[in-house]
């Protein structure tokens, strides 16, 4: 029954994972894979635990009693937390809610491989699984929570040591052979345990804190690919065929993301690695002006989009900001109620994580059809009347094919300069999350709309209406 429980478990995982390839189907592939996961979990407590006990039975039934009281309230408790800290999390904040729950997942297969390596004194591969998953899973756990600290800010500048990247070789060279002396030696020191813990989780923080704010999509995914490996060695440590299937389908899926997100950004993960995009080269191009810039009024907006053809709207992370997907939900059904045609761009790094845009528009109940991926859209751009670009600054930026010397040269974007009209929605001038000046605010046929993204929007639609 048990095999039986994880065979349509790992079915659902992978049932699930396929369906969120869709934005159609992605809601019903999540609940799909999370009823899976509840299976599984409801078989490893009820199935697994009891064929433990007969092979090895529990003398005292109080012990074993308060071992499921504990395990049920741990569940309860850990639901109640995760379902109000997703229902209650901002749009903006997603990211970060992210990197938290996958910094907990690595945490998890580290307390693993704190707990059961005692149990496996002189079983060489039990012994690897679990220093391997240790130290995977805290390297993941600290790196996300360092992830966590820049996506919301608090950390806003990578932190770039002198030679860092022969210091983090260094390290990891170092943890690489500590690990191997202590799994070929044998040893039950819980010193060199918690030591290797703690080198792990120093590595972790290493790892993160010198790359820039532009490649945390690429870091999580990264970060991700992880967490799914040190739950994969859990798997081989329990010999439990569900948890290897889980493990090996989040590793694989977080790594083919993070090979598409650096492709989508036209860079190689040792750039991200060891490049720091980002960080001090980017920064210091963010003073470079490249001519002035004009503004437009809302009612110029309302009219110039109103009797358009054709609108592209570009969503970044300023639409997030500002809650706006609503109104802007709103502005595109009112356009196109007036014969106008209206699409969304999205380019697969905008906003703050992978996916990040779809998730934003999904919310208001944009139609799936409407959002075009960067490849798709491209060429619509030169027959285009009116480009709205709402918050999206790095992934519209001309430097990326005219520039160079500028840290995303060669990173494919949005070709939104082709269209006939460009109109960029931003608070200010100040630089986008790279740090990077850009040149589009300053091409002639670009008119800046300033001010809060629902503000700016709303005021727009009502102009519309109005008309």
């Amino acid at each position: 029954m048990l095999e039986i429980c994880y065979l349509v478990a790992s079915v659902t995982f992978i049932l699930g994972l396929k369906m969120m390839g869709n934005p159609k189907t992605a809601r019903r592939g999540n609940l799909i894979a999370a009823a899976g996961m509840t299976l599984a979990i409801a078989g490893t407590i009820f199935l697994w635990v009891k064929t433990d006990h007969d092979k090895n039975p529990v003398p005292d039934f109080h012990v074993a009693s308060i071992i499921y009281i504990l395990i049920f309230a741990a569940i309860v408790l850990g639901s109640v937390i995760g379902w109000l800290t997703a229902k209650r999390v901002k749009m903006t904040a997603m990211p970060e809610l992210v990197s938290v729950f996958n910094g907990m997942g690595g945490a998890c297969a580290a307390l693993i491989g704190l707990m059961e390596f005692h149990h496996n004194i002189g079983n060489t591969g039990a012994t690897l699984a679990i220093i391997g998953g240790m130290i995977i899973g805290s390297v993941s756990f600290s790196g996300s929570i360092i992830a966590f600290l820049k996506l919301n800010g608090t950390m806003s500048k990578p932190l770039r040591l002198p030679s860092y990247n022969i210091i983090n070789t260094i390290i990891l060279a170092g943890m690489l052979i500590f690990a191997g002396y202590v799994i070929a030696s044998g040893t039950d020191s819980v010193m060199l345990l918690y030591a290797l813990f703690a080198v792990s989780l120093f590595y972790g923080v290493m790892f993160v804190i010198p790359i820039g704010g532009a490649d945390m999509p690429v870091v999580i995914s990264l970060l991700n690919s992880f967490t799914g490996l040190a739950a994969a060695f859990g798997g081989f440590l329990y010999d439990n065929k569900v948890m290897l299937t889980g493990g090996i389908l989040v590793g694989s899926a977080g790594t083919l993301l993070t090979i598409v997100m650096c492709k989508a950004m036209n860079r190689s993960l040792s750039s991200v690695i060891f490049g720091a995009f980002g960080g001090e080269t980017a920064g210091a191009a963010s003073s470079t002006q490249k001519g002035s810039i004009k503004d437009i009024s809302i009612s110029d907006a309302a009219v110039l989009m109103n009797y358009s053809k054709k609108v592209i709207i570009v969503p970044g992370y300023g639409l997030a900001v500002a809650q706006a997907q609503h109104v802007i939900h709103e502005l595109e059904l009112l356009l196109e109620s007036r014969g106008v045609s209206v699409k969304y761009a999205i380019h697969p790094v905008a906003g703050r994580m992978p996916g990040h845009m779809n998730v934003l528009l999904a919310e208001s109940n944009v139609d799936y059809g409407k959002l075009a991926e960067m490849e798709e859209i491209n060429p619509e751009f030169a027959s285009t009347d009116v480009v709205l670009v709402v918050g999206a600054n790095d992934v519209v930026n001309p430097a990326a094919k005219t520039d160079p010397s500028s840290p995303i040269y060669g990173m494919p974007i949005l070709d939104v300069e082709n269209a006939e009209h460009i109109i960029v929605n931003k608070r200010s001038m100040n630089a986008g999350y790279a740090g990077i000046e850009n040149q589009l605010f300053y091409d002639p046929k670009t008119s800046m709309l300033f001010g809060d993204a629902k503000e700016a929007l709303t005021k727009v639609l009502n102009e519309l209406k109005a008309m």
